[in-house]
Formats: C-alpha cells, sequence, structure tokens
C-alpha cells in the first residue's frame, strides 16, 4: 500500500478541528467554569466549602478517553464477519487477539491488563453509549458527564453522587491533570482540581510558618470575613492541609509508562494511598480522534494508544497497595467511530463503544453486552444496545450504596451483570 493511499482525500488531519479546539482548552477554562463559587490558587481551583479529611469506603476513578476512541479495535468482534469486510487493512487479525472467547478479544496491545482479566478483577462491556447519536466532540462530552437529558441545570453525575453523603469536604471529588474541571464534577458539591498532586497548595506555603509573616497574614485578612472569599479562602486553608498526607507518599511514577496517562494515574495512585477521603477522582487520555493514522499491528496511533492505556492501568492497579480492594475504575469516551475504515487508515466519527470496569466489585474475566451486529455500508455504526448510565449505575449502586435516581434523574437502568450485587 502507497503513501498515497493511505493518506487520501476524505481527511489528512489526524482529529478534526472541533477535537483540537476541545483539547487546547486550559485551566483558565476550567476556572471560568468554576467562577463564583472556587478560588484559584496556583494550579488548584477549590470550591467554597470546608474540607474535612476522612477515610473514603470506596474510590472511583472515571478515565475519558477523549477523542472517541474506537472500540472495535480495543474489543474485536472476530465472530462478526462483517467486521473483516469492512476494515480490510485496520482489522485486528483473530489469531492475534488476547482473552478470546467465541466472539470478542482483547487488541494484542492490552496484554498488561491481562493479569486483571484472569483474576477477574477487569471486564468489556460492549455497544454502549448515548441513548442517541451525538457527533459533535463537545456536545457528546457535556451529554456523557451531565447523564440528565433535557435537565436545564448544569451539574455533572459525579457532582450529584457525592452529594447523596451528608459530607460537605471539596476533598471527595478530585480532578487531576490539566485542563478543564470535567462537566461530570461541576455542580453544587465542592470539589478540587490540580495539574498534579504536589502543586497542590497555597504559593510560597513552604517558606511560611503559622506564627508570623505572609501566611499568619492571610489568615488575619480573611479568617473573620463572612463573604464569598473570607469562605473560599477558609476553604482553601482547610483542603490543601488536609491534602498534605497525598503529598507525603512515595510516588512511583517510574513503574508507569512515561506518559501523560502513566504520570497522571501515578499521581491518583498517591491520592488514593495518602487515604484523605477522596472518592471519586477524573483523569482523561486524549488523543483518540484518529480520522487517519489508525494503522495496523505493525504501526500507528491505536497501537501506542491502547498500549500506553494498558500499562498505564496495570500500573496503577499494581501501585495502590493495601488500598486496592476499595478502588474501582471505569474508562469510557464520548463516542465510536464508524464500522468502515476510510482511505486514510482511520475512521470517522461514529456511536457505539466499549466501555471497561476494573477493580473492586467488577465481576470480570468475561465480556458483557448485546450485540446488535454490524453493517458494511459507508454511514454504518455500531448501534448502542446498552445505555451507558446502566454501567455507571451499576457501579454506584453496588460501590457506594447510592440512589441511582439520584444520580441518574429520570433514567430506568437495565441489569447489565458487570458488578458484584446487580
Amino acid at each position: 500500500m502507497t503513501d498515497t493511499t493511505r493518506m487520501g482525500p476524505i481527511d489528512a488531519q489526524p482529529c478534526c478541528a472541533e477535537f483540537a479546539a476541545v483539547s487546547r482548552r486550559g485551566l483558565f477554562a476550567g476556572a471560568l467554569a468554576l467562577a463564583g463559587t472556587s478560588t484559584v490558587i496556583g494550579t488548584a481551583v477549590i470550591t467554597a466549602s470546608p474540607a474535612r479529611a476522612a477515610s473514603a469506603d470506596s474510590v472511583l476513578v472515571v478515565l475519558s478517553l477523549r477523542g472517541a476512541a474506537d472500540g472495535l479495535s480495543l474489543v474485536v468482534p472476530h465472530a462478526d464477519p462483517v467486521y473483516y469486510e469492512a476494515r480490510p487493512h485496520l482489522a485486528v487479525p483473530a489469531s492475534a487477539l488476547l482473552a478470546k472467547d467465541g466472539f470478542f478479544g482483547l487488541h494484542p496491545q492490552l496484554a498488561p491488563l491481562l493479569p486483571l482479566w484472569n483474576a477477574g478483577k477487569l471486564a468489556a462491556v460492549h455497544a454502549t453509549g448515548l441513548p442517541a447519536p451525538n457527533r459533535s466532540h463537545f456536545a457528546a462530552m457535556e451529554e456523557v458527564e451531565d447523564a440528565n437529558p433535557g435537565s436545564t441545570t448544569r451539574q455533572g453525575w459525579l457532582n450529584r453522587l457525592i452529594g447523596t453523603d451528608a459530607s460537605t469536604s471539596s476533598l471527595q471529588g478530585f480532578n487531576l491533570g490539566p485542563g478543564v474541571v470535567p462537566t461530570s464534577l461541576y455542580g453544587e458539591q465542592p470539589v478540587m482540581s490540580s495539574g498534579d498532586v504536589d502543586s497542590v497548595g497555597i504559593p510560597g506555603d513552604d517558606e511560611w510558618d503559622t506564627t508570623g509573616g505572609r501566611k499568619a497574614s492571610l489568615h488575619t485578612l480573611w479568617d473573620g470575613n463572612t463573604g464569598p472569599l473570607g469562605r473560599g479562602m477558609r476553604s482553601t486553608f482547610a483542603a490543601t492541609a488536609d491534602f498534605s498526607p497525598v503529598q507525603q507518599t512515595a510516588d512511583h511514577a517510574a513503574t508507569y509508562p512515561g506518559s501523560d496517562l502513566g504520570r497522571a494515574l501515578a499521581g491518583v495512585a498517591r491520592v488514593v494511598r495518602g487515604d484523605v477521603g477522596v472518592e471519586v477522582v477524573t483523569v482523561d487520555q486524549g488523543d483518540w480522534d484518529m480520522h487517519s493514522d489508525l494503522g495496523t499491528l505493525e504501526w500507528g496511533r491505536m497501537l501506542n494508544n491502547a498500549g500506553d492505556l494498558a500499562g498505564s492501568i496495570a500500573a496503577f492497579f499494581d501501585d495502590l497497595g493495601d488500598q486496592a480492594g476499595k478502588v474501582t475504575l471505569v474508562a469510557l469516551s464520548e463516542f465510536g467511530r464508524r464500522v468502515v475504515e476510510n482511505d486514510n487508515y482511520g475512521l470517522d466519527h461514529g456511536y457505539g463503544n466499549v466501555m471497561f470496569v476494573a477493580g473492586a466489585g467488577v465481576k470480570g474475566g468475561q465480556y458483557y453486552g448485546s450485540w446488535p451486529g454490524l453493517s458494511n455500508d459507508l454511514d454504518a455504526d455500531l448501534m448502542v444496545t446498552t445505555d451507558y448510565r446502566s454501567v455507571l449505575a451499576e457501579i454506584v449502586a453496588s460501590r457506594f450504596g447510592a440512589s441511582t435516581a439520584a444520580v441518574f434523574p429520570g433514567f430506568q437502568r437495565e441489569s447489565v451483570g458487570v458488578m458484584f450485587g446487580q
């Protein structure tokens, strides 16, 4: 195959312009999203609510594969002949698949996850997604993370989840990494966001003391202030102090892939091992918008991304130590890709996708979902047979005992069976 065929006329860009614009959004946009209810100090964004450090019984890590990952490459339906007909160059050979059953198999780059799979700690749910197609990255991300179609209230499902108990700690919800605080965490409940673990704090904090100097001056200025800024500053003092055990934990980033995701999950492991009461953590892995150069088993962006994803998740669970028994991770994307490959060795925006669920409470080592069958025409999608909220609702009910009606208003979940007790 020549380079001219591989870089054909359909789309010579690695990702679409919309996703490129979304991925360039930075901390400034995140600060604007929380304006009026938060204090921004350095790279930390902390909402105005007193923090209270306490051990969390369960921790949920939500890993968003930004840009619409191709679930048909990650979990291959090798028994559906249309998959191979529609992807003569991109299809993963059945002989190369891992954890293969009579219908599905894992991309070979997911090999680092096999110990979790074989231990019954990792499962995949296929043909999941939104109740109706939405091929706009930005709109689909908003819809997935709000998880309350038709509502005019801007509040994400994770913010509603942490609002189902009596705690008002801003440490319950934590967004780790640069960029916008995700819609899933946005809302009435206090949350914290930071570019990395070691950036949580007040700039110059190590140069101050509690008996004098600038730190004492800040307390003098704000401790008696009853307005929103005063409450925000007192929340900042308390939250950064309560977070300090996390910063004292060992950083094992050297045992992870040297990628953004590896570094982020190393930070999440520190947050969990610090045991300061964080219950939900959000992390992004970008660059899944593969309109071109998705590639084969010899080259391409899927090869690299899948390997990074698997290596980072595997290292994360190895790093959790005695806290691993309370951590559940779910990985999902805003939508999937088309069934039929394009002329650029890539795939255009689609609909249905796969979700991975790993860790505590998972009935792993198997594939879930109702397979709709594939069609071999230019606009064919993997159709959705399982609303993604049904998967999330099982996690919420199993791990937190929370009201799924409160977290997903108006939604009647269907049984998926991926979590014990559900």
